[in-house]
């Protein structure tokens, strides 16, 4: 793809509201009103509570949290800290995955995408939250068990001679851990020395991100008060030639994909239409999903959770109504509300009308892995259906550019070590 060069108008694609999901967003965010200080607290002190445990603690233990408390907007003050213990399993899980803010798939080029997104090139790795305190860093994926626990040059992240700061600071980084160079590749920041940024926007994160992380040293090399390189993913404004870069440029990481961040969006717990995952075979190894055998099926696979009267619901918020088991099948397979099941999308397919889904032709196959969390978000299961039949396409997304969106842009920044 050429940076400048001029495609034919991008006719959208009839298939979903996600630009209403965003719009909706971007209101809702305004009138929130939460106490994003404790939520941070919160989360930092659930992350470091094992800190004295080894790297390979039990994936099943997370030692504190409320699922239904923290994290969303009605977390409340109220967050009591001796449940920590309590929560096991799946629990631990579904709390610990709720803490991210997690991509929606694209399925619909938003609105003024080069005024108002940044694009960045994913790193292949796992997800995690990075949190220093106390003298410690600590590392956690998204089922809550620990990734590693080491000295860093973060605030606070290692005991030793003339470290500065209030012994209560903390800081949480959003990472991908990218293993063939053992670096965190940083491509958010929660928080920094105590100071909550979830109710700041992506411009000013990144900004912040950009300006704070390379004082501390933690992009120098390793070394005996620092385990791991931290570096910072490259962003760029999303015009023709942000987007160039971070689909073709060179990087020290391998590239899983693209990441865009509404330039507006806060730090959004869970699921978010504000920042968007998009993949081809370019970009990519892994564009559609494989089964256990890392081969492709010759049917889409998609996991609903179970809901009240047999409905098949996905893990948005509000969840997305997919299907209907019958009352005397659910009886006799030994299904309950909140189960995860697998189903394959039969021959008459996925049925979108004005941009809606309307009908999914699904074939019962069984219960999902139990180590599964959630089911599929709406997102992600038409974003797989159309990378099967339609695909969006990188000419779709660069078509939608003007040569006029280049002008009297301020230079694109890109965040280096």
């Amino acid at each position: 793809m050429a940076p400048h060069e001029i495609r034919r108008p991008f006719k959208r694609r009839p298939i979903s509201d996600q630009q209403k999901r965003r719009e909706l967003s971007l209101i809702r965010q305004t009138q929130h009103r939460s106490d994003a200080q404790q939520r941070a607290r919160n989360l930092a002190s659930s992350v470091i509570s094992l800190q004295s445990s080894s790297p390979d603690v039990d994936p099943e233990i997370l030692s504190e949290a409320v699922p239904e408390l923290v994290g969303t907007e009605s977390e409340s003050s109220s967050f009591d800290v001796r449940q920590a213990s309590r929560l096991r399993g799946p629990e631990a899980r579904k709390w610990f995955a709720k803490q991210l803010m997690l991509p929606e798939w694209m399925i619909d080029v938003p609105d003024n995408l080069s005024q108002d997104w940044y694009v960045l090139a994913r790193p292949a790795g796992k997800r995690c939250f990075v949190v220093s305190s106390d003298g410690t860093t600590v590392s956690r994926v998204r089922n809550g068990s620990t990734l590693h626990l080491f000295p860093s040059a973060l605030p606070g992240g290692a005991r030793k001679k003339g470290a500065s700061g209030p012994a209560n600071s903390y800081s949480i980084l959003d990472c991908i851990f990218h293993e063939s160079d053992q670096t965190y590749y940083v491509i958010d920041m929660v928080c920094w020395r105590g100071y909550s940024l979830y109710e700041c926007t992506s411009e000013f994160r990144f900004f912040w991100l950009q300006s704070k992380l390379a004082e501390t040293g933690a992009c120098d090399p390793p070394s005996v008060y620092h385990k791991f390189r931290f570096s910072v993913v490259p962003f760029y404004n999303c015009d023709q030639s942000g987007l160039h870069s971070a689909y073709t440029g060179s990087l020290p990481y391998v590239r899983d994909g693209l990441l865009f961040y509404n330039k507006h969006a806060h730090y959004h717990t869970g699921n978010t239409p504000l920042v968007l995952i998009w993949k081809d075979e370019s970009c990519s190894q892994y564009v559609i999903d494989t089964d256990n055998n890392g081969e492709v099926p010759n049917q889409q696979h998609i996991v609903l959770e179970l809901q009240e009267e047999g409905k098949l619901v996905t893990s948005d918020d509000p969840p997305v109504p997919f299907s209907c088991l019958n009352a005397d099948f659910v009886k006799q397979s030994g299904l309950s509300s909140g189960s995860l099941i697998r189903f394959a999308i039969g021959d008459g397919g996925l049925k979108c009308v004005d941009g809606r889904f309307e009908k999914a032709y699904l074939q019962y196959i069984g219960v999902s892995n139990r180590a599964r969390a959630f089911a599929d978000s709406y997102s992600k299961i038409m974003f797989q259906y159309m990378a099967r039949h339609s695909p969006l396409k990188v000419e779709d997304l660069a078509s939608t550019i003007s040569p006029e969106d280049q002008q009297d842009k301020p230079p694109e920044v890109e965040m280096s070590d």
